[in-house]
């Protein structure tokens, strides 16, 4: 095969270029991809981004051919393009790194020359016929990356964060099960790591169930903020080169294309396209949910510890063996994994953080560093979830056995009894149990504070533990609602590489 054969030529104001003939990308991305050898990993592996720039590109043909400034019949040609991105084709073809510099503007270019050239490629025509279709002209028509990357953005992280809380409902579903079946194991419950008074073992699960709950109402609340976004603002957000008619138009129609009918134009369009706070709120309620999932792993770590040494009051699910030296010794490997993710992600916080107070004027040029962690931030947090779940959370087992006697043996349960004979009885009697390992109840009696019939009702497991869990106010999902809701989310991960 000759050189004219396996490359064409493309051209920009820099010079000439070689591709690959095959390459639905240019000479803007190869230059990209020159420029920025740094993460070796592309944009593609965000194919929630993927998706959202080419419904923004969609929207914008659309609304182009609206107001009457592009071509109808190239259009036709540059929709279905786009179409063919938003349904998985092609994204193998957006190849600039994650981390760049220029405000997105090569995610940007390299979308814009992969519709480009796709576009040519239905229309019957060779790659690279700028002429025809042009990346810039056309595919990018009233559009700045300075509008259509932000835009593009959020919806990602819409899209993304919506698997995120499907994902969270399964494993608060799963937490709340756990609480149903261990509903009626008394433990002994402790705080600042001392005993403290009894509870139920089922009681713990419900409390995680309803820390996930919350997590998930919070994720909900930040989504609206990312639906305001500022198309139409082109290049700073005086819409240059953009017709009075677009910025309408095209909010129409991406409310159409992407399910999202609350997008709304911000009223602000120059303080729109430099802000970035929204990524700021959106990383923070990452950051809760996954420091409030760190705190139930830890808890897990410490009620399975042991077994024989440590609480060992529930078990894990034995996923893999624990040491190359010590035989027989399994590790809390899922709990401890999902950790590392919530330490990365509160990383990722002063990420953002630093990259949105560093935007100047007119414009933030550090989006690129924020797409990339608050992605991979929803992404690996998703897939946590999911492996605490899955490989560890559905299969937990109680040692009713062993909470149930330490909860006999607790000093603990003297504060059951302060209600009848006081602070400083029960004092009392906590300090000689605890001296001579006799049941407290037993002392109540023989010291002639109590009768045994007193002792029998206030230790009762419905006095000790409180109110339990109102079971029908908890709708729990079914097998087959589980199934499809993974179904979904697993889908995913076909073209996700993150």
């Amino acid at each position: 095969m000759t050189q004219a054969q396996e490359f064409r030529i493309e051209r920009d104001s820099i010079g000439e270029m070689e591709i690959p003939a095959t390459a639905y990308w240019g000479v803007n991305t190869a230059r990209a991809v020159e420029n920025f050898d740094i993460a070796r990993r592309p944009i593609s592996v965000y194919a929630d981004f993927i998706v959202a720039l080419a419904q923004v590109k969609q929207a914008a043909c659309r609304a182009n051919v609206d107001i009457g400034v592009l071509d109808p019949e190239i259009a036709k040609y540059i929709d279905q393009a786009c179409q063919d991105v938003i349904n998985g084709k092609l994204h193998d073809q957006f190849i600039v790194g994650v981390i760049q510099g220029g405000a997105g503007t090569s995610s940007n270019m390299n979308a814009n020359e992969v519709i480009a050239n796709r576009a040519l490629e239905l229309a019957g025509r060779p790659f690279g016929d700028y002429g025809f279709i042009s990346p810039n002209d056309h595919v990018n028509m009233s559009q700045s990356t300075n509008d259509a990357y932000p835009t593009a953005v959020k919806l990602g992280l819409v899209h993304s964060m919506n698997n995120l809380i499907a994902e969270h409902e399964l494993l608060q579903d799963a937490f709340n099960k756990k609480g149903e079946e261990f509903k009626t194991i008394l433990k002994v419950g402790r705080t600042q790591m001392q005993d403290a008074v009894p509870m139920t073992l089922g009681q713990e699960f419900h409390g995680f169930a309803t820390t996930s709950g919350e997590d998930i109402q919070r994720l909900r609340e930040v989504l609206p903020l990312l639906l305001e976004v500022n198309l139409g603002a082109t290049a700073i957000g005086t819409g240059i080169n953009a017709h009075p008619g677009y910025a309408e138009s095209i909010i129409r129609h991406l409310r159409d294309i992407s399910g999202f009918q609350q997008l709304v134009t911000a009223h602000d369009l120059i303080e729109a396209t430099s802000d970035t706070g929204v990524f700021m709120s959106v990383s923070s309620v990452m950051k809760r949910a996954a420091m409030k999932l760190s705190k139930i792993c830890n808890d897990l770590r410490l009620l399975s510890s042991g077994p024989q040494a440590g609480l060992g009051e529930i078990n894990l699910p034995a996923r893999q063996a624990g040491s190359s030296i010590m035989p027989g010794k399994v590790n809390p490997v899922i709990p401890e994994a999902v950790s590392q993710v919530a330490f990365a992600i509160v990383g990722s916080d002063v990420t953002v953080s630093f990259a949105s107070e560093a935007g100047q004027l007119q414009l933030n040029a550090f989006e690129p560093v924020m797409m990339h962690v608050l992605m991979q931030n929803s992404t690996w947090l998703r897939r946590a979830m999911c492996t605490l779940r899955v490989n560890c959370v559905n299969g937990i087992t109680a040692n009713a056995e062993k909470t149930e006697a330490q909860v006999a043996a607790s000093i603990g349960l003297v504060t059951a009894l302060n209600p009848l004979i006081g602070y400083t009885a029960a004092s009392a009697i906590a300090k000689r149990a605890q001296k001579t390992g006799e049941n407290v109840g037993d002392i109540a009696v023989e010291e002639g504070l109590l009768t045994r019939e007193q002792v029998t009702e206030m230790l009762r497991p419905e006095s000790l533990a409180g109110k339990l869990p109102d079971s029908t106010s908890i709708r729990m999902l079914t097998d087959a609602e589980i199934a499809e809701q993974e179904r979904k989310i697993n889908s995913l991960d076909s073209s996700e590489l993150a």
